[in-house]
C-alpha cells in the first residue's frame, strides 16, 4: 500500500552514525529530502582506534530519539504527519541495528503506522534513484567501510551481484592504512588529504586479483604490503617524515583506484549484455566520497559511453534519507513488516548466490 501523503521517516544505526530523515516520495515525482540528521560518534571511538560495538550501541540508544526530534523539526513536520517508518534492520553491528529497530517498532506501534525493515546495502544501492532518478537496470559499485560489491540493480528487491571483496573492504583498508601511518580515524578522509600532496609513484604496491578473471576484489594483501614497506622504512631511517606518509597514502590510494577501475570495466562488460535503455554506472558508499576514485570512475564511464552518477557526498556515507527512500520503494511493492521484524547482523543483498564472506551459523556477510 503506497502512503497517501508520501512522507517516510527513516532510521539508520548500523555502525557508528545515528541518523534520522524525512523524505517525501510521490508517484512520478523526484524524491524530496526534507531533512537528514546524522550524529556521528568519532569522538567516542577515537581513543580506541576503531569502532567499539558496545560503545556504539549505547550511543545509538541515547541519540536516536534526538535524531528523530531534530529531523521532524527541520522538516517542519510532526510524527502524525509521517505515513511510513523505515528502519535499517541489517546488516551491521547487531547492538546498533537493534537500537534502531526497537526505536522504529516503538514509533510504529505507538502511532499505528506501517513499519518497513530495510537492508542497509539496499539503501546505498538505491541512493542514485533518490538523488538522480536513475532508471532500472543500472550498474552499482557499492564501496564502503564494510562492503564492496558490483551489483546490477533491477528493482528495490532484485540485486544481481557480479563480484565483490573476498576479504577486506576498501574502506576498511583505508582505515587500517591510516592507523599504520599514525593518522586519525576515520582513515578514509585522512588518507585522501595526505595523498593530495604525495607521490603516487614512489611505492609500487600490488593490485590483487587483477591477474584473475571476474569482478571479485581483495584488499588485505595491499594493506599488508603497506605494512611491510612502512616497517622497512622505519628500520632504515628510524621513523617516518611527513612526506613519507603523504607518499604512502598517494601510492596506496592509486593502487585501490587502479583495482576498482579495472574491475569496474569488467563489470560494465557483463552489465551491457542486458542492453539497458540508458547504460549507467553509479557509485555509492563511503569510499565513493573519495574524490580521486570518483574522478577515475567518471573517466571510465565517459570512455565507455555510460552515464556516471555519484550522489552528493552527504548521501554517500551512512545516512537515514537513503533508508527512508528505500522504504518508499518497498512500500510501492507492497512490502510491510510487523512487530516480529528482527535485527540481522548479516544480510546479503543477492541471496541467490553463494556467500562471498562468512557462511556459518550466523549466515553470510555478503
Amino acid at each position: 500500500m503506497v502512503a497517501s501523503g508520501g512522507l517516510y521517516l527513516g532510521l539508520e544505526s548500523s555502525c557508528d552514525d545515528s541518523a534520522a530523515a524525512i523524505v517525501q516520495v510521490l508517484p512520478g515525482q523526484k524524491a524530496k529530502v526534507l531533512s537528514s540528521v546524522v550524529i556521528g560518534q568519532s569522538v567516542l571511538h577515537k581513543e580506541f582506534g576503531g569502532v567499539v560495538p558496545e560503545v556504539a550501541a549505547r550511543a545509538h540508544a541515547e541519540r536516536m530519539d534526538i535524531c528523530v526530534t531534530d529531523a521532524l523539526a527541520q522538516a517542519e513536520k510532526t510524527l502524525k504527519d509521517v505515513d511510513v517508518i523505515g528502519v535499517t534492520s541489517g546488516p551491521g553491528l547487531i547492538g546498533g541495528v537493534l537500537s534502531g529497530v526497537m526505536s522504529a517498532k516503538g514509533l510504529a506501534l505507538g502511532l499505528g503506522k506501517p513499519l518497513i525493515g530495510v537492508n542497509h546495502l539496499a539503501g546505498h544501492a538505491l541512493t542514485p534513484r533518490m538523488t538522480d532518478q536513475v532508471g532500472y537496470p543500472y550498474l552499482m559499485l557499492l564501496a564502503s567501510g564494510g562492503h564492496c560489491q558490483f551489483l546490477i540493480v533491477k528493482s528495490a528487491q532484485d540485486f544481481h551481484r557480479l563480484g565483490g571483496t573476498i576479504d577486506d573492504a576498501p574502506g576498511e583498508a583505508f582505515d587500517k592504512v591510516a592507523r599504520l601511518l599514525g593518522l586519525q580515524q576515520p582513515g578514509g578522509p585522512e588518507v585522501e588529504k595526505k595523498a593530495q600532496v604525495g607521490d603516487p609513484n614512489r611505492f609500487r604496491f600490488p593490485k590483487p586479483l587483477l591477474d584473475r578473471p571476474g569482478c571479485d576484489l581483495s584488499f588485505s594483501g595491499l594493506k599488508t604490503a603497506v605494512l611491510r614497506a612502512r616497517d622497512s622504512m622505519l628500520e632504515d631511517q628510524g621513523g617516518l617524515y611527513d612526506q613519507d606518509r603523504s607518499d604512502f597514502c598517494a601510492s596506496f590510494q592509486t593502487a585501490v583506484a587502479d583495482v576498482l577501475v579495472e574491475k569496474s570495466g569488467r563489470a560494465v562488460e557483463q552489465y551491457l549484455r542486458l542492453n539497458p535503455h540508458k547504460p549507467t554506472l553509479a557509485v555509492a558508499g563511503g569510499v565513493a566520497a573519495n574524490s580521486e576514485i570518483r574522478r577515475r570512475l567518471k573517466q571510465l564511464a565517459a570512455d565507455l559511453n555510460l552515464t556516471f552518477v555519484a550522489p552528493p557526498l552527504k548521501f554517500c556515507t551512512d545516512n537515514a534519507a537513503m533508508i527512508a527512500y528505500a522504504a518508499a520503494e518497498l512500500d510501492q511493492l507492497g512490502v510491510c513488516h510487523d512487530m516480529t521484524l528482527s535485527a540481522r547482523p548479516r544480510w546479503p543483498l543477492d541471496e541467490k548466490q553463494s556467500a562471498l564472506l562468512g557462511s556459518g551459523k550466523k549466515g553470510a556477510k555478503a
